[in-house]
């Protein structure tokens, strides 16, 4: 074969969908409308992470304001009658979280506040749930299966803190299970269902920081709401749910429920000391 034929650029064009096989392109957050267009035709479907909740300043930095505003375009791929599913990075960008990535589709904003998109491609709440729920199942070709509340499907259960089609939009990715079914069976309690609550599992690798620090990150209580004063000793720095008893607050429980409790609903800044 010639140089010239070597460096030719090779084409590669599939006509055919892959007999129902669900295939998928993750994250998408540049995809052009002519593309999705092509998912579509092949029988594909786009797993949505929520990457650009945490990197959308540096976007900006980088394409500019307007760059941004379709970065996905979840919207435009609903329209177009292509499968979506929402979920996270878990393990690399961000964890586990479901109300994080719930939050960015809903309020187009970043983590940090910095408004992303225009209304057009924001999320009615129902719609962003739906996507986490019946939207992802079709990926795992569970569609039917799981995803809704429906008599033959799967009925895992989570009680939570607070009700997301009601609180206030900057609240949703505070939200927090404070009972969560499998099964049918009880497999994490807080607050005043901590009596219900199975043993705890060990924590692996034994050096890992949830072993000190567990839990998602919650922004510490006004001082106001608190009305603790900070006690003169030697210790770095007053939390305002406890104040300076930091030993304390670290061998406590975890009921995320109770405001006077190391991890209360609003947060605790005692692992900082």
């Amino acid at each position: 074969m010639s140089d010239a034929a070597q460096k030719r650029p090779v084409t590669l064009v599939i006509t055919h969908t892959f007999n129902g096989l669900h295939w998928f392109f993750d994250h998408a957050e540049t995809i052009t409308e002519r593309n999705i267009e092509r998912v579509k035709a092949l029988g594909g479907g786009i797993a949505v992470q929520h990457r650009m909740a945490f990197q959308g300043e540096y976007f900006v930095d980088r394409y500019g304001a307007d760059a941004v505003k379709q970065t996905p375009p979840v919207a435009k791929m609903l329209s177009m009658e292509v499968p979506v599913g929402l979920g996270t990075d878990a393990t690399r960008v961000a964890s586990y979280n479901p109300w994080t990535a719930l939050y960015w589709l809903v309020s187009g904003r970043t983590v940090g506040g910095l408004k992303m998109y225009d209304d057009d491609n924001r999320l009615p709440r129902e719609v962003a749930l739906e996507l986490w729920s019946a939207g992802s199942a079709w990926f795992s070709s569970e569609q039917g299966k799981k995803g809704r509340i429906q008599a033959g499907q799967l009925a895992d259960l989570v009680v939570l803190s607070q009700d997301y089609f009601s609180v206030e939009e900057e609240a949703i990715k505070g939200i927090e299970s404070v009972m969560t079914l499998v099964d049918g069976k009880v497999v994490y309690a807080a607050g005043h269902f901590s009596p219900l609550a199975p043993p705890p599992i060990p924590v692996v690798p034994e050096w890992s920081p949830v072993v000190k620090v567990p839990g998602h990150y919650r922004p510490a209580p006004p001082a106001a709401r608190a009305g603790m004063q900070a006690r003169v000793h030697q210790c770095c720095g007053s939390c305002h749910v406890h104040g300076h008893q930091h030993e304390i607050a670290r061998r406590a429980g975890i009921p995320v429920s109770d405001d006077n409790a190391f991890w209360g609903a609003l947060g605790c800044s005692c692992f900082s000391f």
